[in-house]
């Protein structure tokens, strides 16, 4: 027998049998009842179903998606959105089918549920309010004043095959005379390889590890060693370097995470510091399995 919360657990995080069909594309049989007809351009108001006089809207089958596990909160909304209506549908006659007051646990849950969102929506507010572009602009500024440069920026290009003997018989036929970019069309798996293995200018850290600590080593002109990543076997040219300051545009999200994770904190401790609370010492209390034990059971019935 589930207890109640595994149920609501499974009831509020399942998606319908049918989600996955051929191809990955998600399917749900029509609800049964009469259509709904849906007229005009689409909004967050837009009613898609009703149970009742419950209206269920395109939000609450947005809002469904965006707390969805992966991989369902990344699909398209046209592959996602019709089984999401129907667990909606689904759950919502369930819940009318409920008689008498809350359950202790759902009433808790919901309580922390709010505070979780309301929460999150202050902190989203305070963030807005002051992280302008004004202050990012600032913080720019001071990251990286006129006379500074960026970090390195490499220009390579690479051939990926399947194997080290692969590599390996790449670089005696590079020693042999043969033409680098040649070779990337010919041979390479990779998707650079019709551009002759060219991957432009980027710093070593947007590529995986083993590449981006093997290119640190090179120097210019040169061609490494194979070098295996979990896509294959490379073997890279390094052609040039170069220090640039960087563009705002190229750093923006870096330095908003950055002033986002400061801001945070630093208006959590205010917030902390300033608040009307008292907190008991947890550690003070009876948490013995004996003592604890019947409040996980009372909330589980």
């Amino acid at each position: 027998m589930l207890h109640r919360l595994t149920l609501a657990a499974a009831l509020a995080l399942g998606l319908p049998a049918q989600l996955m069909a051929e191809e990955g594309q998600a399917t749900a049989p029509a609800p049964a009842g009469d259509a709904l007809v849906v007229e005009g351009p689409i909004s967050l108001s837009t009613v898609l179903a009703k149970v009742g006089e419950t209206e269920i809207t395109m939000g609450h089958v947005i809002a469904a998606q965006i707390e969805a596990p992966d991989p369902y909160n990344q699909m398209p909304l046209g592959q996602i959105g019709a089984p999401l209506l129907q667990q909606l549908v689904q759950q919502e006659t369930l819940r009318q089918q409920y008689e008498g007051e809350m359950a202790k646990a759902s009433a808790l849950l919901l309580d922390n549920t709010e505070r979780r969102l309301m929460a999150t929506d202050a902190m989203l507010q305070h963030l807005n309010a002051t992280i302008t572009e004004e202050r990012i602009q600032a913080e720019f500024e001071e990251r990286y004043p006129e006379d500074a440069s960026g970090p390195t920026e490499y220009n390579a290009s690479h051939i990926l095959v399947e194997t080290e003997e692969e590599a390996k018989a790449l670089l005696e036929r590079l020693d042999d005379g043969e033409d680098f970019a040649k070779l990337a069309r010919d041979e390479s798996t990779g998707p650079s390889g019709p551009n002759g293995g060219q991957l432009g200018w980027f710093t070593p850290d947007r590529m995986v590890k083993p590449f981006g600590d093997a290119l640190i080593e090179m120097e210019p002109g040169t061609v490494s060693a194979p070098v295996q990543t979990q896509f294959g076997w490379h073997v890279i040219q390094l052609n040039e370097t170069r220090e640039r300051k960087p563009e705002l545009a190229e750093v923006r999200d870096e330095i908003v995470a950055a002033l986002q994770e400061s801001e945070s904190t630093a208006y959590l401790d205010e917030l902390t510091a300033n608040s009307d609370s008292s907190v008991a010492d947890f550690g003070s209390l009876d948490l013995s399995q004996a003592s604890v034990m019947p409040l996980y059971q009372e909330l589980q019935e």
